[in-house]
């Protein structure tokens, strides 16, 4: 069990046990369904904790140079890797770390396929495709939004795919159910199985949140296995990200003053949200506080002092970098413990040192209950970017 008052401030903390839980089901998954499952770094790539992942799976999912090296130096294995566009420049270090590329435009692939053909290493080659059906709500995460820069349409594939494309990459998820698999397969098979003949693998691209306590595990199962049992020459690919690492611990932050206006009061913390856990500000969510009841935003505006209600705020300048409300059982202390739940994917991934603000540091609880701290954040770390 995680001893928050012994973690430094301010830390994310991935928990083995509950890494490992996720890790085991994922497995699972990919066992009962014989499909393979990989981890895609855009969500999460704390590149120490890998030695555990590979007990678990074989691969990983690059979008950039850096991830695709990441995968091959650190995971040990070279990357399936989708960019929008790759660069002359790029395209060589592309080539030296994977072992698929799925491009994002015909014209991408007529650029770079001469170049994977000759390569000293064997690549698989792919097409994104759009199949113009997505349920994500929110359009900033909306891969298949009208006029979306992400994949090709049925209508312009030709009936015979150019020499050298393997396979389909199709991304339409957002931390999504497998009925929403269930519905978008309708319209990939639909648009696209003519082709499916021509292809030896099908990337389905991650948002299947297959750890969230209300997922329907036999549902995915039977829909991955239906899939196959279809096309059984296609091998089938899923890379979430969000699964591997949902619910697997905490950024914990401490309360460095409170302030009050116009009877709104604000616990302002050695965190930023802007900074630190930039998705609640973009998607937008209010993120689950340890101990406190997560109330409507504008709570706060009407709160009794004696309710101990409270904004949190980040500690940075930017006036938005604030979330609120929330209503804890007593009155908060300078110095306290926060722990924002849910804090490993999505995050650490995404943070910056705007401001020049501390970044948290990156531990690990072992199933023991040791600590061991990964990284520890130093100014020469803000200096070193800034120049």
């Amino acid at each position: 069990m995680l001893d928050v008052t012994k973690v430094p401030s301010p830390c994310y903390v991935m928990e083995e046990d509950l890494l490992r839980k996720n890790l085991n089901l994922i497995k699972s998954v990919a066992g009962k369904a014989g499909v393979e499952i990989i981890l895609a770094f855009k969500a999460f790539a704390m590149w120490k904790s890998f030695p555990i992942f590979r007990e678990y799976i074989s691969h990983t999912t690059a979008s950039s140079v850096y991830e695709a090296r990441l995968a091959f130096e650190e995971f040990g294995s070279p990357a399936h890797t989708y960019s929008p566009a790759y660069t002359e420049a790029d395209f060589p270090e592309y080539l030296k770390y994977s072992s698929h590329i799925t491009f994002n435009s015909l014209s991408q692939y007529e650029r770079f396929y001469p170049a994977a053909k000759a390569s000293a290493r064997p690549v698989s080659c792919g097409i994104r495709v759009n199949p113009e059906y997505s349920e994500v709500e929110v359009e900033l995460y909306n891969p298949c939004a009208p006029g979306t820069r992400f994949g090709v349409t049925a209508d312009l594939l030709p009936d015979r795919l150019p020499e050298g494309i393997e396979g389909f990459h199709c991304h339409c998820h957002c931390e999504s159910s497998s009925y929403e698999l269930e519905r978008t397969l309708k319209h990939i098979e639909e648009k696209f199985s003519p082709w499916f003949p021509q292809l030896k693998w099908l990337n389905l691209g991650g948002g299947h949140l297959m750890t969230r306590k209300d997922y329907d595990i036999e549902h995915l199962v039977g829909l991955l296995q239906g899939l196959r049992s279809r096309y059984p020459h296609l091998r089938i690919i899923l890379e979430p990200g969000s699964a591997f690492a949902w619910q697997t611990g905490p950024l914990i932050a401490s309360v460095v003053d409170i302030v009050e206006s116009r009877g709104i009061r604000t616990a302002i913390l050695d965190v930023s949200f802007t900074c630190h856990m930039p998705d609640c500000l973009e998607m937008p969510y209010q993120p689950a506080v340890r101990g406190a009841e997560s109330l409507p935003a504008d709570a706060v505006k009407t709160a009794r002092k004696e309710e101990h209600i409270y904004r949190l705020g980040g500690n940075s300048c930017l006036s938005g970098d604030y979330m609120g409300s929330w209503k804890f059982d007593h009155e908060l202390q300078i110095g306290e413990r926060i722990v924002f739940e849910d804090m490993i994917h999505y995050t650490i991934v995404k943070t910056t040192m705007f401001n020049g603000i501390r970044h948290p540091s990156i531990a690990l609880c072992h199933s023991n209950g040791e600590l061991e701290i990964y990284r520890t954040f130093r100014y020469e770390d803000y200096r070193d970017r800034m120049c």
